[in-house]
């Protein structure tokens, strides 16, 4: 097949394209970097980097004991906070990782719609309001989703190549190594480029599932897909709209060197899969559950009503749902592509649902890759529009609607003020106080900010201390209450840091307790937890 013949093979990038990805590029990195600190660290974020001031030993060990996640995130974040561990700093990574997925999408929907699909669908992730959040979030979802995106670039990369995906993998490596023995001299890379796409794929197909457990599903999606292909090849001898299957050998080497590098965590994996199953946090999902998240991957936060306009959310979503109708129109005659974008999309979707029904995963984040067949859909809707005009009038309401969203964000999303909570205890702190926390894990954000302010406190957790049983968040019983009277026995004033309350302590038993020797002498709401201070009142 000739280079350039076909509407999904990647073409020549025009000087005025590389100016236009740079500018969406730079754009997407403004947005994810714009206040980047100006909110505190909520739980997770300061547990991120609890991990990951660990030597790498002990990251390992933490995490497979207490965590749900794979290590990749940790570990690449303790070499990262070799730069600084404020929040800024860790924070930075994760936009890192989401601006350089901006070009990894262009690259991925050139290669499978064409350049200006690829610049459009760019364009959508570099304004998602859903993606500026979790840029700005010292955790593992921009790198599980630019993971996903890089091995499915070399996917497709692969698959759009008849020739080469046919080759048996290593052949190319073979005939560089015997050349260079050869003749002493290094051939040129291109000689081997096919055999690094391969390991290109393996690597961050490994990558992907040592980011995120449920990412378990991206390798389902990709298996289906793939087999399923080679299966309508097989039976009609068509070209499934210039998408080519590997032969079954490759695949299945491809498959195997996924697992390899993915193999050192398997024993981890099944004890997170079996401390999960026993008990996790998630609420059951509902169908509304599912909406809200497809409209999250749209665009989150969108306004309850775009102010200039007086537009109502349901015309929004309306629109977006239109233009996903005129992607899939505008790639008809291209089966295996929507098969493709199809597959990644709705097998995840599906998948954490099902096992939803035994214990519930289904989480919105979890599924950020996802966004990648989904914006290319969208990217594909708006090119079938076809004339200059419509696009640039769709772009434009497109663009505008995704500034108020992100503008909406940065004004009222807020996370846990463990800030704010540390600051109000170090300035009223005394000595010989006790500070309890009734989720032990919760001491980790608080000591954050605390441990600047204030000259060290006795800190105590409830029901135990910060993982002493090795469990994340230990509820709190009646078979736990003589411990914590012998704790503030003889104290004459104890703070408690009252959090996630419902979860660690489902009877309430913890102010009762306190109550019983002490007085509340003050309490202060902040978002996402309570201070409360008891002690003995003057004269009493």
């Amino acid at each position: 097949m000739a280079q350039g013949s076909s509407p999904i093979e990647p073409t020549c990038t025009s000087r005025s394209a590389l100016l236009l990805l740079t500018a969406i590029t730079v754009i997407g990195a403004l947005l994810r970097l714009y206040q980047i600190g100006s909110k505190g660290l909520w739980l997770d974020e300061a547990f991120s980097i609890w991990i990951g001031r660990h030597p790498t030993q002990e990251i390992l060990s933490w995490v497979s004991r207490i965590d749900q996640h794979p290590p990749l995130y940790y570990l690449l974040l303790h070499c990262w906070m070799r730069l600084g561990n404020g929040a800024t700093t860790v924070r930075l990574f994760s936009a890192l990782a989401g601006t350089l997925t901006v070009p990894v999408l262009y690259l991925l929907a050139r290669h499978l719609a064409g350049r200006k699909v690829g610049l459009l669908a760019a364009f959508i992730l570099a304004l998602s309001p859903f993606h500026i959040r979790f840029a700005q979030e010292a955790r593992m979802y921009t790198l599980l989703n630019l993971d996903a995106s890089l091995a499915l670039l070399a996917l497709v990369r692969l698959l759009t190549r008849p020739p080469a995906v046919m080759a048996p993998v290593g052949q190319q490596l073979v005939g560089f190594y015997r050349a260079w023995r050869t003749d002493r001299r290094r051939p040129p890379l291109r000689t081997i480029e096919t055999d690094l796409t391969w390991a290109a794929y393996v690597l961050f197909a490994a990558a992907t599932m040592l980011t995120h457990s449920t990412a378990i599903f991206f390798s389902v999606a990709v298996n289906l897909f793939v087999f399923g292909l080679m299966w309508y090849r097989r039976r009609w001898s068509a070209s499934a709209g210039q998408l080519f299957p590997p032969s079954p050998q490759n695949w299945l080497a491809a498959q195997l060197g996924t697992f390899l590098l993915w193999s050192p965590w398997l024993g981890a994996f099944v004890t997170q899969v079996t401390g999960v199953y026993r008990e996790f946090w998630i609420p059951a999902p509902t169908w509304e559950t599912v909406v809200e998240t497809i409209q999250n991957l749209l665009n989150a936060f969108l306004p309850q009503r775009i102010q200039w306009a007086g537009i109502m959310p349901g015309v929004i979503w309306s629109l977006y749902g239109a233009t996903i109708v005129l992607g899939v129109f505008h790639l008809r005659r291209r089966p295996a592509l929507l098969a493709l974008l199809g597959t990644l999309f709705i097998t995840p979707f599906l998948g954490e649902l099902l096992v939803s029904l035994r214990r519930p995963i289904f989480y919105d984040r979890t599924l950020i890759w996802t966004s990648i067949p989904l914006y290319t859909l969208l990217a594909a809707g708006i090119r079938q529009l076809r004339y200059r005009s419509y696009i640039l009038a769709a772009v434009t309401i497109l663009a505008t609607v995704n500034v108020l969203s992100a503008r909406e964000y940065f004004a009222h999303f807020e996370k846990e003020q463990w800030d704010d909570a540390a600051a109000y205890v170090a300035g009223r702190a005394e000595d010989g106080d006790l500070i309890l926390f009734n989720a032990t894990w919760v001491q980790i954000p608080f000591d954050f900010y605390f441990h600047d302010l204030h000259q060290p406190v006795e800190e105590r957790g409830v029901p135990v201390d910060l993982f002493e049983r090795g469990v994340l968040e230990p509820k709190m019983t009646v078979t736990d209450l003589p411990r914590l009277r012998a704790l503030i026995r003889e104290r004459d004033r104890v703070w408690l840091v009252y959090s996630h309350n419902s979860y660690t302590d489902p009877q309430s038993l913890l102010p009762p307790a306190l109550e019983e020797t002490l007085d509340l002498l003050g309490r202060r709401r902040f978002y996402g937890l309570e201070v409360r201070l008891y002690g003995k009142r003057p004269n009493g």
